[in-house]
């Protein structure tokens, strides 16, 4: 597969999970994928922590109501550091959520599926907070998004997209079809 097909590919799947353990070498090639993804000045604001564990596991899916990903073999936290790049100007946003897409790609090119979890355990009864705990978390990070990794059960469904001319142009806004 080559990234155009990945991109094409990737679906956010919230189903159920073989209960297929993911080998260490593709959950590495993962996260450095995630790694590898551009950050605002060279900050590297994103790192990563990848729970296999099933007890640890347990843990985390015992913090998170309501659940999600429950039969995931494997899970990708996501962490950011709020770094000044310039002129008080901090890119930590920008550069987890590159990191989280490169991850994304790389998960369907190796076969699992994935869903971004980041609003659900960022919310007001800070789940995050609770996970970043049981993980040991230096208070300096902010553990920001979640990634379930596995094989899917079922089917990822291909949610309705608009058209490329109702959100893409050339040369103006609505310009050129």
């Amino acid at each position: 597969m080559n990234v155009i097909e990945a991109i094409k590919e990737r679906r956010s799947y919230r189903g159920n999970f073989k209960a297929d353990k993911i080998p260490r070498e593709n959950l590495i090639t993962i996260m450095q994928a995630g790694l590898d993804a551009p950050s605002g000045c060279n900050k590297q604001t994103t790192s990563l922590i990848c729970v296999d564990d099933p007890d640890v596991l347990k843990q985390i899916h015992s913090v998170i109501n309501p659940p999600i990903a429950e039969t995931a073999p494997a899970l990708i936290c996501v962490l950011t550091q709020r770094i000044n790049a310039y002129r008080d100007k901090c890119f930590a946003i920008q550069d987890y959520s590159a990191a989280i897409e490169n991850m994304l790609l790389a998960i369907v090119e190796l076969g699992y599926q994935s869903c971004w979890y980041e609003g659900h355990i960022t919310d007001d009864d800070r789940i995050c907070d609770k996970i970043a705990t049981i993980l040991n978390v230096p208070e300096e990070y902010d553990l920001v998004c979640v990634l379930p990794v596995g094989i899917a059960e079922g089917q990822a469904t291909a949610p309705k997209k608009k058209e490329f001319k109702e959100q893409a142009w050339f040369n103006t806004f609505k310009g050129e079809d």
